[in-house]
């Protein structure tokens, strides 16, 4: 009787389908999949379209809802937004360019880049010596 129970449940955890599947390695993008048809992709090859509206996407920021029962913020104008946001995007010069420069000249923020970077090359260069060594 227990042996009954035991293939009983064996058939249940472990069905046919989930023994083929563990023994194959394959991608999330379906890789170990066969198509189906012949050449050329089918309908579901292609990019899907989505399932909200051009005012729906302009109005709101989609997938930044991180909350359960929440909602997609939506998108403000720009004066609601701080001054610095602006500038995260601006092109900062390299530790070349700003050792161009005359230090005495460059502003707070530059400066301190410059230092930070000139650390970090000092640094990896310390560091690849003692390697060699």
């Amino acid at each position: 009787m227990a042996m009954n129970q035991i293939r009983s449940l064996r058939s249940l955890i472990f069905s046919k389908e989930t023994v083929r599947d563990v023994g194959r390695l394959s991608f999330a993008t379906g890789a170990g999949k066969a198509k189906k048809g012949g050449k050329g992709g089918a309908a579901s090859d292609g990019p899907k379209a989505s399932s909200l509206t051009k005012e729906a996407k302009s109005t709101t920021v989609v997938g930044a809802n991180i909350l359960k029962d929440g909602a997609d913020p939506k998108v403000l104008p720009d004066s609601e937004y701080p001054d610095w946001l602006w500038h995260l995007l601006d092109k900062r010069p390299p530790l070349s360019e700003l050792r161009r420069k005359n230090i005495e000249t460059l502003p707070y923020e530059e400066l301190r880049r410059f230092v930070k970077l000139d650390n970090r090359a000092r640094i990896k260069e310390n560091n690849s010596l003692k390697a060699k060594n």
